[in-house]
């Protein structure tokens, strides 16, 4: 009983200290620099931000195209250039939006199909701070031999410098720290998700 305690204690210990750093992680994350360019960006939805940051890199030059992964199938493509309207004229250019998406796995399928039937080598990730340590794992599971670089979007609505302060912070905080958990194991003991999916058919 005394040893079942110590080892449950030891993985509590665990546990925390592994949040902890997952939040130092999220809260220390740089946007890359103004020189840092890619072969194209995908913007995972979830927040008016990250459309509008990601739509800005592309304006900025920072890379060819990019893909808006997860977009509702009710939402069109004039109802999202409407959002940014000194952009819009990128739609008809340089983004293609994606429907099949439901979560952040399906985020990384939508954007390996995309990125292979391009042959890009690069992609700059644009969603929230919070979300960038599990949509870079599931991306980098998908997509192992792509340079992935980081973009976080940070807004007043979620202040994750004192996350502590804020009950709802510290709930998003816990739940997307258990989610990257799952997704880093399923990076580091699943079988490679191009031979997952050839021997189960398909997604």
């Amino acid at each position: 009983m005394r040893w079942l305690l110590l080892v449950l204690l030891g993985g509590i210990c665990i546990l925390g200290l592994g949040f902890f750093s997952f939040v130092s992680t999220v809260t220390e994350f740089q946007k890359p620099v103004a020189s840092q360019t890619a072969d194209a960006i995908v913007a995972l939805t979830g927040g008016a931000a990250r459309i509008s940051d990601a739509l800005e890199l592309l304006d900025q030059g920072r890379a060819g195209r990019l893909l808006i992964s997860g977009v509702n199938p009710e939402t069109t493509q004039g109802e999202i250039a409407s959002m940014e309207p000194s952009r819009a004229r990128l739609f008809a250019c340089c983004v293609d939006l994606g429907y099949a998406a439901l979560n952040t796995e399906g985020n990384a399928k939508e954007t390996r199909n995309w990125t292979r039937d391009r042959g890009y080598r690069s992609l700059i990730v644009v969603t929230s701070a919070y979300h960038l340590p599990r949509s870079l794992t599931e991306i980098r599971r998908e997509l192992p031999d792509v340079r992935l670089i980081p973009y976080p979007v940070v807004t007043d609505q979620m202040p994750l410098k004192e996350w502590w302060l804020d009950r709802n912070a510290t709930r998003l905080l816990v739940s997307e720290y258990a989610k990257y958990l799952l997704a880093v194991g399923r990076l580091r003991f699943g079988r490679p998700a191009i031979a997952a999916e050839a021997i189960g058919g398909g997604e």
